[in-house]
């Protein structure tokens, strides 16, 4: 779900190497850099107090990072959304690390807990089943409590099944937005769509198997008809990225029913609105008030995205007209 922050790194980065302190938690966090930590840290040795935001894999374990396992290994607990899946991946790497659950059914409870460690001193992963935690998962609420406590926050970085599935698609990836998952019913998930059909950006949606030929349906519905790709499966053995236009896209799910696996929605950015002719007069009749002929196709043509033969051709039959 994408920082001009490079002036604020370096300094914090500066003061490590000098051995003076960073500012508060909540200003700005490095995690083992700013902390003085080498990238080679002794596996027996204590991480450095604070919650950590560790990326797991999204299917294939292989994914999972160096730097990822290293502080899963020294943290004095793992927060868990279940304790069973990242029991898989802690097993897969030999590591015995404490875990706890934390997810959307007990966050509230044990949140005020898991802050009381970390203002002892505690070092706490936490991670969701699959992926980068907070996206789509439990754990911001944590992390604005931690920041406001003035505990540090480091986010160990890694996959991510939205970038990966915006990577995949073939759909424009320099401007996008992630919007989780829609409401499950037809009314809401309309709605939702079209507080966001204007969005001159790639949307990324998450989205259950047995909803997706209606999810379709619906976007095609309210976006129009746009190029999108449904992923599934990423990074495991039978994954698979299907590209086509919204109704094709949902009339392919309505005959094959639901796929198997975890999925992700990507949609293309709406077209380029078209000026129409009316629009195209009233902007060169406000321009060649005061532009030339030129000038005032130029202008009209950028500000409209019209074709510049267009306008042309509609700035002579005004300049006539006259």
């Amino acid at each position: 779900m994408p920082r001009s922050k490079g002036a604020v790194g370096a300094s914090a980065l500066s003061r490590a190497a000098r051995g003076t302190k960073p500012g508060p938690a909540n200003a700005f966090s490095l995690g083992n850099a700013a902390r003085g930590e080498g990238t080679e840290p002794d596996a027996s040795s204590k991480l450095a107090p604070g919650l950590y935001l560790v990326a797991t894999p999204i299917g294939n374990l292989t994914d999972v990072t160096l730097r990822a396992l290293d502080v899963l290994r020294r943290a004095d607990a793992v927060l868990c959304e279940d304790t069973r899946v990242t029991a898989k991946l802690l097993a897969r790497y030999g590591i015995a690390a404490t875990t706890q659950p934390y997810h959307d059914h007990n966050a509230e409870r044990v949140r005020p807990a898991v802050l009381a460690r970390l203002k002892a001193g505690a070092a706490l992963a936490l991670v969701s089943d699959a992926g980068t935690p907070l996206v789509s998962d439990p754990g911001y609420k944590l992390v604005r409590d931690a920041l406001a406590d003035g505990i540090a926050v480091t986010v160990v970085p890694g996959a991510s099944a939205a970038l990966t599935a915006l990577l995949g698609s073939g759909l424009p990836p320099d401007r996008f937005l992630f919007a989780g998952f829609l409401p499950p019913k037809t009314a809401g998930r309309r709605k939702a769509l079209d507080d966001l059909k204007d969005v001159a950006a790639t949307l990324v949606f998450f989205e259950s198997a047995p909803r997706l030929a209606e999810s379709l349906a619906d976007m095609a519905a309210v976006l129009g008809p746009r190029p999108a790709a449904v992923a599934r499966e990423l990074t495991k053995l039978h994954e698979e990225v299907r590209r086509d236009d919204l109704d094709t896209l949902a009339a392919h799910y309505r005959t094959e029913g639901p796929p198997k696996g975890e999925l992700v929605l990507v949609v293309g950015p709406p077209a380029p609105a078209t000026a129409s002719e009316s629009d195209l007069d009233r902007a060169l009749g406000a321009a060649l008030a005061h532009k030339s002929l030129r000038e005032a196709v130029d202008a009209v043509a950028a500000a409209t995205g019209a074709r510049r033969r267009q306008v042309y051709a509609r700035a002579l039959a005004l300049k006539g007209g006259r």
